[in-house]
């Protein structure tokens, strides 16, 4: 049953047709691997470096805070 009214929409639609509708979802993978693909290189770009100066003095200020008998 199912066959036949898949013939009969390939005959109403023509064979080229649905290959270009084959095509054209498969563009769609294609175009969301790119914009993935770019997404990917904006997110991993080289960024100001930043000193760790300010955090680490911290952390040997609360270690020394921390050591102190009360």
């Amino acid at each position: 049953m199912v066959n036949l009214l898949i013939s009969q929409l390939r005959s109403l639609i023509g064979g080229r047709e649905v290959g270009m509708a084959a095509l054209a979802w498969l563009l769609i993978p294609l175009l969301a691997a790119i914009g993935a693909g770019l997404w990917g290189s904006w997110a991993n770009r080289t960024r100001r470096v930043r000193s760790d100066g300010p955090e680490l003095d911290g952390y040997a200020r609360f270690r020394e805070a921390m050591e102190r008998q009360p």
